[in-house]
């Protein structure tokens, strides 16, 4: 044998390898021809010169080809002789060749860490209870009639304003030093009450207000607020309000059912019941299978190789790539963002690495596989 191993931690090990005597005649050999068919020399087509005079010309680019491919074949041969599951490409060090005669390297690796998962006899843990009321339903009924809702005035001047009424009014700012700056001005502004558009606190301050009232109030702006001369400022904001707009539905009834592909009004309830029972019912599941993962992950410390968490972490920027231009990113703005969460986006990698090579090692100690049969139920699930 040629070659020694040594553990450099869980997932890495060193390959030393040493030849005393080596016959580089047959790469070599491999590899003029493969050079003979891109090189052109006067007086020959290209791929068409003498074996002789292309290994000649170009001895010193052809012995180091050679010389790469014997030292990936002693790899290859050295990591299926030790059984190794390598991760990635091996980095090479420490290199010494002697013009044919001797060659000595070392080959640092990555490779699947061996898991071992503790007994997880005593883990506890609680489901959340689905259950489905009957605001849940009729919020599904309400989304469907947004797009037919129109907004009204409301004319009754008693009425205070509230969540989910729509304020006309006009407001200006007013700094501690007495400045009014224009971007803190509105007339006639129209502001969804609930919708949390202004800073927090104003719209709060807002409620129960009545046509034609004035009102000043004191807030102070966030510490992270995007406006630096605004950060943490007190302000005072003189407000008006001119008039209340409420949002009216029409009647859901069996013709508008049938426009969602419902029978009646009775069907649509019932179906939307259904199914709101089983979107909660899966994210429940989906909840707790997280909570067992994370717990299985904070048991079970092993080392993990880098090579898998870039994997994933291309992985998870290229899935969120599509979302982010789909929400109006442009590549600069992708860029900026992979470049503020690149800590959260290392330490999500690295559980899912951390999460998949257990879950890959429960399947194996149960033998659990999927089949086609799994397969077409969940195609199924999907398509429902």
């Amino acid at each position: 044998m040629s070659y020694t191993i040594e553990d450099v931690s869980g997932c890495m090990k060193k390959i030393i390898f040493s030849f005393d005597k080596i016959d580089l005649s047959a790469e070599i050999k491999t590899a003029v021809k493969e050079k003979q068919k891109t090189v052109a020399m006067k007086g020959f087509r290209q791929g068409k010169a003498p074996l002789a005079m292309v290994e000649k010309i170009y001895k010193p680019q052809i012995e180091s080809d050679a010389l790469n491919k014997f030292v990936q074949g002693e790899f290859y041969k050295a990591v299926t002789d030790a059984d190794l599951r390598v991760v990635g490409y091996p980095n090479l060090e420490n290199m010494k060749y002697d013009g044919g005669e001797t060659v000595s390297f070392d080959a640092v690796v990555e490779i699947f860490p061996t898991v071992s998962v503790k007994s997880y006899d005593k883990f506890s843990f609680t489901k959340d209870k689905v259950e489905v009321s009957d605001d849940d339903v009729n919020n599904m009924k309400k989304q469907f009639l947004e797009s037919k809702a129109e907004e009204k005035a409301v004319e009754d001047k008693e009425v205070g304003l509230a969540t989910g009424h729509f304020a006309i009014f006009n407001f200006e700012g007013e700094k501690e030093d007495g400045d009014r700056p224009e971007n803190m001005k509105g007339s006639e502004f129209k502001l969804e009450i609930g919708s949390g558009q202004f800073i927090p606190g104003f719209e709060d301050a807002m409620i129960g207000m009545k046509m034609g009232e004035k009102k000043e109030i004191d807030l102070t702006f966030p510490e992270d607020y995007h406006a630096e001369d605004l950060k943490n400022a007190k302000v005072k904001f003189h407000t008006e309000l001119l008039e209340i707009k409420e949002k009216v539905y029409p009647e859901f009834d069996d013709e508008m059912a049938k426009e969602v592909n419902y029978d009646s009004v009775d069907d649509f309830m019932t179906k939307t019941r259904a199914n709101l029972e089983y979107q909660k019912e899966r994210q429940a599941s989906e909840k707790l299978h997280q909570e067992i993962l994370e717990k299985l992950v904070v048991e079970n410390a092993f080392d993990i190789p880098s090579a898998l968490v870039a994997q994933q972490m291309e992985y998870l920027k290229k899935d969120m790539d599509g979302t982010l231009k789909q929400q109006g990113f442009t590549d600069e703005m992708v860029v900026e963002y992979f470049e503020k969460w690149s800590d959260d986006l290392t330490t999500k990698a690295e559980f899912q690495v951390r999460s998949g090579l257990i879950l890959d090692t429960l399947a194996k100690e149960f033998e659990i596989e999927s089949t086609e049969a799994d397969l077409d139920a969940k195609i199924e699930e999907t398509s429902k």
